[in-house]
């Protein structure tokens, strides 16, 4: 059995579990190439207008392997915790892929509920018996892929540069290099320290939460959210870059929100597109380089604009 796991969403938190799941059960695991413009290219033909950047990439994805492997695994990734939910194109994932693209294999779609390891346990069962009717080696796949994934850390925390800036976004927005244009790099060459969400504690993370009037139903709002207020509060960044993609509805409330909150506190937005010349990125995060150098330099920290 080959089986297909298209690198995009949120491959880039847990693929040691999906690797490793598989590839237990004695399947062959085929894997997507690091997102480049042939898989963009697929994902915006085969993916419709509407949806965002991440979506039509890992479309793109699907697209560049589903005639390599016999089984596509498509997440349907309902809750990382509990009471809490992902964005809703990711409930309906499987059927726009499956409605989308001709000639698909079969895939595994069943929801992932992975707040607890029981939860996550229920969703390997039903999708283990796609490759093997052995509940025993189900069960020990499963918590060797568990154990592996519990192991495994993201995260940028640079502190090279006088200057550092909390990095915000979505995981896929933030980890994938083709479509944010390689910007933790292109900070680098600026004189510019990266910190991700990664290195702030859930407890801080769910104070500023208990500040708003409701708490957020999306799991990725909540962390942004709280991460992007921790960090004005503590006082160890000189500014805020938030990764959004275009048609994002739960950025379009997230940002608004942390703008509100944060005064006049240097936040610079960049909306990622299908576009991919970088001609623009370039110049926003120069000019903003140049506004926190001031700043932080020469200006003590107070508003260009008094």
């Amino acid at each position: 059995m080959i089986v297909g796991i298209p690198k995009g969403l949120l491959y880039y938190k847990y693929n040691p579990f999906l690797f490793t799941f598989f590839t237990e059960l004695g399947a062959n695991v085929v894997v997507s190439e690091d997102t480049n413009k042939n898989i963009l290219d697929l994902g915006v033909k085969h993916c419709v207008d509407e949806a965002c950047l991440p979506i039509k990439i890992f479309h793109g994805h699907v697209a560049s392997i589903k005639n390599k492997c016999e089984l596509m695994v498509i997440p349907r990734v309902m809750q990382l915790e509990k009471n809490e939910y992902i964005c809703p194109k990711f409930c309906g994932l499987p059927e726009m892929v499956l409605n989308s693209i001709a000639g698909m294999p079969p895939a595994i779609t069943e929801p992932i509920y992975a707040y607890s390891k029981n939860s996550l346990y229920k969703w390997a069962k039903t999708a283990g018996k796609y490759v093997t009717s052995d509940i025993f080696k189900i069960r020990r796949a499963f918590k060797c892929a568990y154990e592996v994934q519990s192991q495994h850390r993201t995260g940028i925390n640079s502190n090279q540069h006088d200057i550092k800036i909390a990095l915000v976004g979505h995981p896929y927005n933030v980890y994938d290099n083709f479509s944010n244009m390689n910007l933790a790099a292109k900070l680098d060459k600026l004189g510019i320290s990266v910190e991700t969400m990664e290195f702030t504690n859930d407890f801080l993370i769910n104070m500023e939460i208990n500040n708003l009037y409701k708490r957020p139903f999306w799991t990725y709002a909540r962390e942004n959210y709280g991460f992007a207020i921790n960090a004005v509060k503590e006082k160890r960044f000189d500014g805020i870059i938030y990764i959004s993609s275009f048609n994002c509805g739960i950025d379009s409330i997230i940002i608004e929100l942390i703008k509100d909150k944060i005064g006049n506190f240097p936040l610079l937005i960049l909306k990622l597109d299908e576009h991919t010349g970088e001609a623009g990125i370039d110049t926003r995060i120069e000019a903003f380089s140049d506004m926190l150098e001031r700043r932080t330099k020469h200006e003590s920290n107070i508003p260009t604009n008094g």
